[in-house]
């Protein structure tokens, strides 16, 4: 069974077509988790209007750990069951057509984090602002050539994660959509199986974002770093045990 954690903010213009996404487009069996921080949200009086009307069972989940989408991250895995858990936006920016295989990835070939990539061959990034997009393009590109992490897109929150990750990794990040960075990284230094594929990531038409790159740039560098000053005597160390 696949959990599909959504935090959500607001997002009565998107829930109801984000979750006939999931319905046309995902075939695994799955759930979802649409976890939310207060109960004015106006997301809530459409999710109960019409969860009845799919297949897969849909659970509101409050956020009791602290407000903010990272807290609604981690609680949403506290709720979750599943053998594998995605992490995805109710703003239909994720490509769903990929989550079968992100989760065949996970079963079968037992990877413990699969990557939805933006950056690599054949993944692609439809708007946004272009100081995000530069900086998560950097980051990515920089941390996968210099320090060998293996995607292309690390700062992604489109991620799928493994039972074993969500139950023996342990999150510090406090803020943001850090914890796919962080996760990451400690994935990789760790020795988990990372893999990724192709992803098209498209900008929000309805509904305002809550990603705040400079509020959250801090947090970021913290994790980018550790890759880096870890990462890339890792490669070296590696690179030196094949050419002998």
């Amino acid at each position: 069974m696949l959990d599909i954690v959504i935090p959500v903010y607001n997002e009565a213009l998107n829930i109801e077509n984000c979750l006939n996404e999931l319905s046309m487009k995902v075939n695994v069996p799955f759930k979802v988790l649409i976890v939310y921080d207060f109960s004015e949200d106006n997301t809530l009086p459409v999710v109960k209007n019409i969860k009845d009307n799919y297949k897969f069972s849909i659970k509101l989940i409050k956020n009791t750990i602290g407000k903010g989408p990272l807290n609604a991250i981690k609680a949403g895995f506290k709720a979750s069951d599943g053998d594998a858990v995605l992490v995805s936006m109710a703003d239909l920016s994720d490509d769903m057509k990929i989550v079968d295989v992100m989760y065949h990835l996970i079963i079968e070939e037992e990877a413990d984090i699969v990557c939805g990539s933006r950056y690599m061959k054949g993944g692609k990034q439809i708007g946004g602002p272009f100081i995000k997009k530069t900086m998560s393009r950097m980051a990515g590109l920089s941390l996968y050539y210099l320090a060998s992490v293996p995607t292309h897109d690390a700062t992604n929150s489109f991620k799928m994660y493994s039972r074993r990750v969500i139950d023996n990794i342990n999150i510090e990040s406090d803020k943001g959509f850090v914890l796919g960075l962080e996760l990451t990284v400690k994935a990789f230094l760790s020795g988990y199986k990372i893999k990724e594929i192709p992803s098209v990531w498209t900008d929000r038409v309805e509904g305002e974002s809550r990603f705040k790159i400079m509020a959250w740039l801090t947090s970021y560098l913290k994790w980018y770093f550790v890759a880096l000053i870890y990462g890339i005597p890792k490669r070296f160390i590696n690179f030196t045990k094949i050419k002998k």
